[in-house]
């Protein structure tokens, strides 16, 4: 698993309160493990096999390749587990329409890393996304649960699930309307091991992960949201951000700040897609 930093740590504990001590969820309708995509768009590129087939991982633009161009891609996962539907009901806010406008409204280019579930409970949010081109919607499971035990104390998807649980999501984006999506994945609180990248091998998906922790997950102050990522960032980086509004409320706030300044620094806005393609699209 990849080794964490204090923030890091601060992102788990976000991400294991975005899951309860709930069941297992329910076996998926069977479906072909493959996303579905606007047929007008061009195939995103994908990294080949790791050893004896193993799902490959991406963190970040690799040296060579453009590396050195000034390119940072902004991540933000869309999480919701199964338990918390009754929440929702009750007026918490799962999702940020907010930021969502805000990204709009400073044409950046964004990766957005959706749960199946909370793709059921956003759907038009979810179809509204996924149809507008500056975004491209990837894989973060049906229901936020952990890939390997002992990850921030999540519930945890069997191995013989896991591929499963991967298309469940894909046919939630589908039943959902959701286009531009892409064949990536990320695990729950960013915890994998060799076990869970074989499993997922069926799904045919390259796994991103991150190499800048906003640690916006709970944040209450979006200063330091902001200089975190400021100070993390260099060519060829990924961030991992969130837009769930209960979860992380400051995150609008800290990307009025990032973006600008990065942007005064130089730096171009990517999606996770041109920046595994290495060049410009």
């Amino acid at each position: 698993m990849t080794t964490l930093t204090v923030a890091g740590v601060l992102l788990g504990g976000a991400l294991a309160g975005c899951g309860g001590a709930s069941p297992t969820p329910p076996p998926p309708p069977s479906a072909p493990a493959t996303a579905s995509a606007s047929p007008a768009a061009k195939k995103p590129p994908t990294m080949a096999p790791g050893p004896a087939g193993r799902t490959p991982v991406f963190s970040r633009r690799p040296a060579g390749g453009g590396a050195a161009e000034k390119v940072v891609a902004l991540t933000f996962d869309a999480d919701m587990t199964a338990d918390q539907g009754p929440r929702a009901k009750a007026g918490e806010r799962f999702d940020n329409p907010e930021l969502i406008a805000l990204l709009r409204r400073l044409k950046v280019p964004s990766t957005v890393f959706m749960t199946g579930r909370w793709a059921e409970e956003y759907p038009a949010q979810a179809k509204g996304i996924g149809a507008d081109g500056l975004f491209e919607v990837a894989n973060h499971s049906y229901s936020h649960y952990a890939f390997t035990a002992d990850c921030y104390g999540l519930p945890v998807v069997g191995k013989d699930a896991m591929a499963r649980d991967v298309e469940r999501a894909f046919s939630a984006f589908r039943q959902a309307g959701v286009r531009n999506v892409v064949p990536y994945f990320r695990f729950p609180g960013g915890c994998y091991d060799d076990a869970a990248l074989r499993a997922l091998t069926p799904a045919n998906v390259t796994a991103v992960q991150w190499d800048v922790v906003s640690g916006d997950a709970f944040a209450t102050d979006a200063g330091a949201v902001a200089e975190q990522v400021l100070d993390g960032v260099r060519p060829g980086s990924l961030v991992v951000m969130h837009c769930t509004r209960s979860a992380a409320p400051v995150t609008g706030e800290a990307i009025g700040r990032i973006v600008p300044e990065l942007r005064k620094r130089g730096y171009r806005f990517v999606k996770v897609s041109e920046l595994m393609e290495g060049r410009p699209e």
